[in-house]
Formats: C-alpha cells, sequence, structure tokens
C-alpha cells in the first residue's frame, strides 16, 4: 500500500494527496462505495423480512439503519477524500432505490395511505425524468441542495416509523401522529429542492459541455 494510503475496516482509505490525480476519481471500492453497495442490499433485506417471514419490527430496523447512513457516504467521501465518478453516480441512485422500494413495500403492507406514495413516487418520476433529459443534452452536472438532503433524509427517517407504528397501541398512535407532523416540513423540503433546481437546470443547459459528464441527482 502506498503512503497516500491507508485501510480501515479492510477498504482502502485514500488522503487527499492520493486522489488529486484521475486515479483517485476511478476508485470503485472505496469505503462511502461500499456503504451505498451496503444501503442497496439491505433493501432487498427489508423486503425480505417483511413480506417473507412477516417481522414487521426487524424490517423496521434494518430501514432505520438505512435511512439514517443516508449521510453517511456522503460525509465520508469529503472526510477521507474518496469522492470518486462512480460514487457521484451511486450515492443519489441508493437514494432513489431506497426511497421508491420502502414507499411501495410499506404502500402494499398497508402501513401508510395510497395518496402519500402517490406524492412521493410521483416526485421521483419526476425528478428522474429531469435528470435523464439533462443527461441526455450535455448538460453540465447539477450541485446538490441542503435543501434536497434534508428532504430526502427526512422521508428515508419518518417511512419507518409509520410501519412501527402500524398496530393498535396508544403509544402506536402517538408515535404516527407525530411522524405525520414530521413528514410535513420533509415534503415540503422536497418539492422546494424540485423547484429551486428549475433555474440551476437552466444554467447547466445553458454550460452544456461538448464532452460526456456525469449527473448528481441526490436531493433533487
Amino acid at each position: 500500500m502506498d503512503a497516500g494510503a491507508r485501510r480501515l475496516g479492510g477498504v482502502e482509505v485514500v488522503r487527499n494527496e492520493a486522489v488529486n490525480g484521475r486515479d483517485g476519481l476511478d476508485r470503485v471500492w472505496t469505503l462511502p462505495n461500499v456503504i451505498s453497495f451496503t444501503r442497496i442490499a439491505l433493501v432487498g433485506v427489508f423486503c425480505w423480512l417483511l413480506f417473507g417471514p412477516g417481522e414487521r419490527i426487524a424490517a423496521t430496523l434494518v430501514l432505520m439503519f438505512v435511512g439514517v447512513t443516508d449521510f453517511l457516504d456522503g460525509y465520508l467521501a469529503r472526510k477521507f477524500h474518496q469522492v470518486s465518478t462512480l460514487g457521484k453516480v451511486l450515492d443519489p441512485v441508493a437514494d432513489r432505490v431506497v426511497l421508491v422500494t420502502s414507499v411501495l413495500a410499506i404502500e402494499i403492507y398497508g402501513a401508510i395511505p395510497a395518496w402519500l406514495a402517490g406524492i412521493v413516487l410521483g416526485r421521483e418520476l419526476l425528478v428522474s425524468a429531469v435528470v435523464l433529459a439533462l443527461a441526455a443534452m450535455r448538460a453540465r452536472r447539477i450541485d446538490v441542495l441542503w435543501v434536497g438532503k434534508a428532504g430526502t433524509f427526512g422521508l428515508l427517517c419518518c417511512l419507518p416509523l409509520f410501519l412501527l407504528g402500524d398496530e393498535h397501541a396508544t403509544w402506536a398512535r402517538v408515535l404516527t401522529d407525530a411522524t405525520w407532523v414530521a413528514l410535513v416540513p420533509a415534503l415540503v423540503f422536497s418539492f422546494v429542492a424540485a423547484a429551486a433546481y428549475v433555474p440551476h437546470a437552466r444554467r447547466a443547459l445553458r454550460d452544456r459541455r461538448s464532452q460526456p459528464i456525469e449527473h448528481e441527482a441526490a436531493g433533487l
């Protein structure tokens, strides 16, 4: 291992001087990327627990872990200077996979109403269509806004709480009511972010480049 790298939990952690070149951006098995891959894999575990053995509490705990680690991959990428080309794509993809799958699964289970699932999924469909259109038109990459990440994080925290409160006990009703209150700002943030990206998208189209670029969809 070179002097610019060390290992953390079996994954190579690269210091700043080691990633200034192109090789740093081309890395695949960085710690943030491993976390993103793990989050995607755990969504499958969540669905199996919920619909296989019917372990609602265990499924909720898995989804909580996946949700609260939303910021972890990006934080570690910056902390250990492990920003990579793959990570710029994988992080938002992981968020979209987790959010869409969990909304569908929890709605099918019956813990959230269909209209709420429709609102969240409709926004995700719109965001995905816009990102694909920008990529097709070779616009420059749009940087993530904090309000978008906050909205996504809020949704990922609220969804497992709806599942946890899906029973008739008094504490469950209180938890569900509190979750509805917390959900409102999360939804507001997510739609404010979508609106805030409109001028950014226009500028990205004006500044389109001649070479292929990556697009980051997290937080839109």
